[in-house]
């Protein structure tokens, strides 16, 4: 079997592949974690999804980041942090909006939640500004550090003790898809072809790229964000991944215009992650001083004592964006052999574990955990209308 993309999602479709018993190869044109993966802040969230299948795909990978924290050594190699989220609303109106999306995801998917009154909020965030109308916590919320997390994948895989095997090769990129009587025989790369019985395509952004390769087609888009980071601190400022309400809004908007909210939360190494921003401008890395000042004055008005902390760097990255806010998960109707896994577009992090295991179950003739048929590849062609 082979995997297009040595990401977080291609390091998880490896890796339980390789656990179920398959002989994997990974194939990227770059490093691991070099695209998407590594311009990702780390989120593992059920607080950011509307009741659905989307949400019900969180809530799997959330359980398996944990076992996989658990079973390699108790923050897996990759900074797993069980941190919690805090969703915080400027307005009454807001946190009724808040509750009400709170009960109906627990309702339908047992995500467990808190609402916060506005004078229990610095009980959870002691540097929170004081005019916010309240909260809704959320102790599921965690993080990972991204690289490291698509490194350990490949790594752990690789080491599947006597089931199946895992091999790394990067700086090939795939120029073309094999096919012989109708499915998928390997790839083309720019280092030789590679056989395969099966190919994954796990490239995220590029995901539409080498769907075209194998002749399909999957409209997939860049969604540019840029991340503010501030110099490390000596003490820690925040305790969970914090943000506002209008993430959610920004997280199921169509709009290809620029969107911002604030996102804050700390790392291990003391520095200070700043986001978010969403915005439809292709591939475009040129860095907009605009967007990182508004980034900074949304997260100095929720966290006032960042006004006195400088930032150091910021970075930008695409997240892979579909018409329907949903991934594209599982085996392509138009050619045998071939998978999807891409279209995660911000949560691709958080739910690489889930998509990982379901996959590797439908390839090894399975019945995959949870219903895939939301997230089937074949729903934007006009056969599977």
């Amino acid at each position: 079997m082979i995997v297009v993309g040595a990401g977080v999602v291609g390091a998880a479709c490896a890796y339980y592949a390789a656990r179920a018993g398959l002989d994997v190869t990974v194939i990227d044109r770059g490093p691991v974690a070099g695209g998407t993966t590594g311009s990702g802040e780390g989120n593992v969230l059920v607080s950011d999804k509307e009741p659905g299948p989307e949400l019900e795909l969180a809530v799997l990978s959330n359980r398996l980041w944990r076992s996989l924290a658990e079973r390699h050594g108790g923050n897996g190699g990759f900074e797993f942090e069980a941190k919690g989220g805090l969703v915080v609303a400027e307005t009454p109106e807001v946190q009724e909006r808040l509750a009400d999306l709170a009960a109906g995801q627990a309702a339908k998917h047992d995500v467990e939640h808190t609402l916060v009154p506005a004078g229990s909020l610095r009980d959870y965030e002691p540097h929170l500004a004081g005019d916010l109308a309240g909260g809704v916590h959320y102790p599921q919320d965690a993080q990972v550090q991204p690289m490291l997390a698509a490194a350990a994948l490949l790594r752990h895989g690789a080491r599947s003790f006597g089931r199946g095997t895992l091999r790394l090769r990067l700086g090939a990129a795939v120029t073309g898809v094999r096919r012989s009587g109708g499915r998928v025989t390997g790839v083309r790369t720019s280092r030789g072809d590679v056989r395969g019985g099966a190919v994954i395509n796990a490239a995220g952004t590029w995901g539409g790229e080498v769907a075209a390769l194998a002749g399909v087609d999957l409209p997939i888009l860049p969604r540019r964000g840029f991340v503010l980071v501030t110099e490390p601190l000596s003490e820690p400022l925040i305790r969970h991944k914090v943000y506002t309400a209008a993430y959610v809004t920004n997280v199921a908007s169509d709009s290809a215009g620029l969107e911002t909210s604030a996102v804050v939360e700390g790392t291990p190494a003391g520095t200070v992650l700043i986001g978010a921003s969403r915005e439809r401008v292709g591939f475009d890395r040129t860095t907009s001083v605009p967007v990182l000042a508004r980034l900074a004055g949304q997260a100095v008005a929720l966290f006032p004592a960042l006004r006195e902390v400088r930032a150091i760097r910021s970075y930008c990255g695409f997240r892979p964006y579909c018409p329907d806010h949903l991934p594209v998960i599982g085996a392509d109707p138009r050619l045998a052999g071939l998978y999807h896994a891409c279209g995660h577009e911000g949560a691709g992090i958080g739910l690489a574990p889930a998509t990982g295991h379901l996959l590797a179950q439908i390839i090894a003739g399975q019945k995959p955990d949870l219903d895939l048929s939301p997230f089937r590849p074949g729903r934007f062609s006009e056969e599977d209308q």
